[in-house]
């Protein structure tokens, strides 16, 4: 997900997509210890996706102070 389409998306729907991203990783993770992924990157860009929508987040909360 790029940076501009997190940013179109509500606070609400933002936490919401984060909490459901965030337990896809820890799946994915707990999948990938069991049995190798064909893709490992995938976990590498999912994290890197989490990390981008917890900046705009925390962003989000430093103006509306």
């Amino acid at each position: 997900m790029k940076t501009a389409e997190i940013r179109e998306l509500s606070t609400a729907d933002l936490v919401e997509r984060i909490e459901a991203e965030v337990a896809n990783y820890n799946q994915m993770v707990l999948n990938h210890s069991i049995s190798p992924l064909d893709n490992p990157a995938q976990i590498k860009q999912l994290r890197r996706t989490i990390a981008r929508m917890k900046t705009i987040l925390r962003e989000r909360e430093l103006n509306n102070k």
